[in-house]
């Protein structure tokens, strides 16, 4: 990025911002991200954050399986003797993200 390396070269975020048409803001959160992480980019954004909750189960759901093996999505939704509650879209992905073996 060249705000970045200009910034770095001794030229003011603002100068820097100027040359090179950008918001001066920006030029200066680049050098700082730059200096924090290493690169002038943000982080990556979006993505799974949620599906540890649902892994932290996993042995849970597939003794479920294991007792009635034509269990539906719905039934599984509501593990309620074990205080677990999830929607049937995190149990799909939960699965597809199972090895082959527990698609039978």
């Amino acid at each position: 990025m060249w705000v970045v390396a200009a910034v770095e070269g001794e030229v003011s975020p603002r100068a820097a911002a100027e040359r090179f048409g950008v918001n001066a803001a920006s030029a200066m959160r680049w050098r700082q991200l730059l200096r924090r992480h290493g690169i002038p980019a943000a982080k990556p954004q979006g993505g799974d954050r949620r599906s540890a909750k649902i892994e932290d189960h996993a042995a849970l759901i597939c003794a479920a399986i294991e007792r009635q093996s034509d269990v539906t999505l719905n039934g599984l939704r509501t593990l309620a003797e074990h205080g677990v509650s999830t929607s049937i879209a995190s149990l799909w992905r939960f699965f597809a993200r199972q090895p082959s073996r527990s698609r039978t």
